[in-house]
């Protein structure tokens, strides 16, 4: 009888192999959704800590300066040299200026914040999707139960009750589990980009009046 209760016991002293078994046929694919997810967690994390490594505030508003100064070639040099991601975008809107200068920006901006945007579609399907799986584990554990009820031998078919009240449980509890966590970052990313998009659009409007100063200037002569 011991054996035959084992599945309720997933909560104590429960590897997570067992549990995984325990969990029934939906734990395959909460599995890869899983994998899914903490593969695009961590790349994402890696790009953002390497962002944030190239950031040179410094850089920016020397480029800034160089611009307000009229010096574009020592700007575009200086900006050439550096990986920050707004720096980029100051020196390909610089590079444009003759030919279309606004548009040059938001496309040079538009294309960071690709890069910044990559995989958060994905984590945003798969939080949904895996709470999903678990309420479908949920739901098949309890057809279990049910079909082992509907046999009326209750004490034959103990063995198949407690797995299939393991079963939902585990299948709901694992879901539940891999959203929250895969939510945590996903906020972060989000936020991260955010803060990118106001960055890009505080450097492309400073440098935006600058230029229009110095052509107002221009034409005043």
């Amino acid at each position: 009888m011991i054996t035959q209760l084992m599945p309720t016991a997933f909560l104590m002293n429960q590897t997570p192999m067992e549990l995984f078994i325990h969990g029934g046929p939906i734990m395959w694919p909460i599995l890869l959704t899983s994998f899914i997810a903490i593969t695009v967690i961590i790349e994402r994390m890696v790009f953002i800590v390497r962002e944030n490594a190239h950031r040179e505030e410094e850089v920016v508003e020397k480029i800034l300066e160089k611009a307000e100064s009229r010096d574009i070639e020592g700007a575009l040099a200086l900006g050439r040299k550096s990986k920050d991601f707004v720096a980029r975008v100051l020196v390909y809107a610089l590079e444009h200026r003759q030919s279309s200068f606004a548009n040059a920006m938001v496309r040079a901006s538009n294309r960071e914040l690709t890069r910044f945007q990559q995989g958060l579609p994905t984590l945003d399907t798969i939080i949904p999707i895996v709470q999903l799986l678990g309420l479908l584990g949920t739901i098949t554990g309890m057809m279990r139960v049910f079909g082992a009820l509907g046999e009326g031998d209750i004490a034959a078919n103990a063995a198949q009750i407690t797995g299939g009240v393991g079963e939902a449980l585990i299948a709901v509890a694992s879901g539940l589990a891999i959203a929250i966590t895969a939510m945590l970052p996903f906020n972060y990313l989000n936020t991260r980009t955010e803060q990118a998009k106001h960055e890009l659009t505080d450097a492309a409007t400073a440098l935006e009046m600058i230029m229009h100063k110095q052509q107002d200037a221009t034409a005043s002569r």
